[in-house]
């Protein structure tokens, strides 16, 4: 990564243009073309650097449920479980834990019904029980990542 893939990712972590031609806003505020930036972006995403550029809207403001989940996953089914929970689109977060309950996620639906009917369907596939952890209190933690080279900013 130069300085000028992180002037973008500083800029759109959390500062996305909502715009016709967001790219062009971006490139704009930088001092390079619309094309470069898509290019640059395109190239962060297959790199692995973006993992995901989208929204992020209140669940709970929606409507929608959402649910800590946990399974105890033997080490020879956990890429058949892993493949199976992300399929399914309310996934949200999906990760490896050294710990007896070693897989871990989060899932939102549109209801309750949806997220146990979800729930209960991965099991059914997978065979594997899951550990469902409706949150009872929400806390939201904003995170931006500093893409200044200058240290003292960390």
């Amino acid at each position: 990564m130069d300085a000028v893939d992180k002037q973008i990712l500083g800029i759109i972590q959390s500062e996305f243009p909502i715009a016709t031609r967001p790219y062009a806003v971006v490139g704009e505020k930088i001092g390079i073309t619309e094309e470069e930036t898509l290019s640059r972006v395109t190239k962060l995403r297959k790199d692995g650097v973006i993992r995901r550029i989208g929204a992020n809207f209140g669940s709970r403001e929606l409507g929608w449920k959402s649910t800590l989940c946990a399974a105890k996953v033997p080490e020879d089914k956990i890429d058949e479980f892993v493949t199976e929970v992300n399929r399914h689109k309310g996934v949200t977060h999906n990760y490896l834990r050294e710990n007896e309950f070693n897989i871990w996620f989060t899932y939102i639906g549109t209801d309750l019904d949806n997220v146990v009917n979800t729930l209960q369907s991965i099991t059914d596939k997978t065979g594997i029980k899951i550990l469902n952890l409706p949150a009872s209190s929400m806390f939201k933690i904003k995170v931006d990542f500093n893409m200044d080279d200058d240290k003292e900013n960390d």
